[in-house]
């Protein structure tokens, strides 16, 4: 049974999703932004939504530096820890009130330190937030479907300046005679243990570790350090790759950093992109590459609205190279990155992908459980296990409502009606 646009707006609502790609700083809402501004004194450059949305958080970005640009504000409101409870709090409300049953939030708690907070209430602030809204979110969900849960990935940075935060300027000040290179690599080590320590000392669900920020010039391998660190903790890893950057960032990531998943992945299959001179056959490496990733399970984190606003050379929603992932068998995760900066959500991400990519009623809902199993889930292999079936009965009651059959010949035929 093919839907109509109506139908599959109302069955990718209702059926029970993942996030495991979002930004906390960049999903903040709009009403919430301008409050505590004006609370704490921080001067926005419009004090209305629809002004934020003219001038700053937009349908349409030039380039990736306009797209970045409005984390100057959000994180300039995050800076206690009120407010980092708060923006905690209404994001899993958000998300659950679209249906994504598992969200896994990542931030850079060194954007919010200063002398006043260090990485550990950062830390604890945004878990009291979350904690809060799943005690109450939980309280009414029916037994039989699967209860709202997350996890905490923290974030360590490729590079920084003064301006990125007070952390980060007294840090340069205190090391100014170190190389750059040498600095981040040990910003990064330092956050990694404040992860561990979280979760080992608090219970603080802290599940996984990334890497973000600019990749041309800032290779990953300059944090090896602290990945090895995370990978010794048993502390499941994830890195920003291939979102500016081509094939060799995606490589180094799973290779030298044992990603187990990959943020993007968009530039996967762009040869053309790869500038190692030791690599002669640009298009075999690619091919092997795609093969590899398949193989191993290693999933990619797909953004689609994200990548054509931060690359508009890609140009159109039709372009995007998702359909290649999933022709080639990879394991993929659709996401939003930032529900603030990209006017986003999980359902309108995988609407994207059921009009543009043409899913069939059998990849939505390998793609939907995929992104549970796939998941860095905080606790233990069995209890997941029990979560995921719970999961799988719940999609499956859904489609079935919708009239939706994932079996035989109807599971390879478009979701959604031709001209739709």
């Amino acid at each position: 049974m093919s839907l109509d646009p109506l139908q599959l707006d109302r069955l990718l609502v209702a059926l029970p999703k993942t996030d495991l790609h979002v930004h906390l700083d960049g999903s903040l809402r709009l009403s919430t932004l301008i409050e505590l501004a004006r609370e704490r004194g921080v001067e926005l450059p419009a004090d209305t939504e629809a002004g934020l949305r003219e001038r700053v958080f937009k349908d349409h970005y030039a380039d990736l530096p306009e797209y970045l640009a409005g984390f100057a504000w959000t994180c300039a409101v995050m800076q206690d820890a009120e407010a980092l409870e708060r923006v905690a709090y209404e994001f899993a409300q958000d998300n659950f009130a679209e249906g994504v049953r598992y969200v896994e939030v990542r931030f850079a708690p060194q954007l919010h330190q200063h002398a006043g907070m260090d990485a550990r209430a950062v830390l604890r602030a945004v878990n009291a937030g979350m904690s809060r809204a799943a005690a109450e979110i939980n309280a009414a969900v029916p037994e039989r479907e699967p209860e709202f849960r997350y996890g905490i990935v923290v974030c360590a940075l490729r590079t920084f300046t003064e301006q990125f935060s007070a952390y980060y300027a007294n840090l340069l000040r205190a090391l100014s005679k170190s190389p750059r290179k040498r600095l981040a690599g040990l910003a990064s080590l330092e956050i990694a243990r404040e992860a561990v320590w979280a979760r080992d000392e608090e219970g603080i669900p802290v599940v996984g570790f990334d890497l973000a920020g600019q990749e041309d010039g800032f290779p990953a391998i300059d944090h090896q350090e602290a990945y090895a660190y995370a990978h010794a903790n048993f502390l499941h890893k994830t890195v920003h790759a291939g979102e500016a950057y081509g094939a060799e960032s995606i490589f180094q990531a799973i290779t030298a950093l044992h990603a187990d998943r990959v943020g993007h992945g968009y530039f996967l299959f762009s040869p053309e992109r790869i500038t190692d001179p030791r690599i002669t056959d640009p298009a075999a490496y690619v091919e092997r590459l795609a093969e590899y990733i398949a193989d191993r399970r290693i999933t990619i984190e797909v953004c689609i609205t994200s990548n054509l606003q931060t690359n508009p050379s890609i140009g159109s929603v039709e372009a995007h190279t998702v359909r290649k992932m999933l022709d080639r068998r990879i394991s993929v995760a659709i996401c939003t990155d930032n529900r603030l900066m990209s006017a986003t959500t999980v359902s309108r991400e995988l609407g994207l992908a059921v009009r543009y990519a043409r899913l069939t009623p059998r990849e939505l809902r390998d793609i939907v459980i995929h992104g549970f199993k796939r998941s860095f889930y905080a606790g233990t292999y069995a209890e997941k296990r029990r979560y995921v079936r719970k999961v799988i009965d719940q999609c499956d009651r859904v489609l079935a409502e919708f009239g939706v059959d994932t079996r035989g010949a109807a599971g390879g035929q478009p979701l959604l009606s031709p001209g739709a």
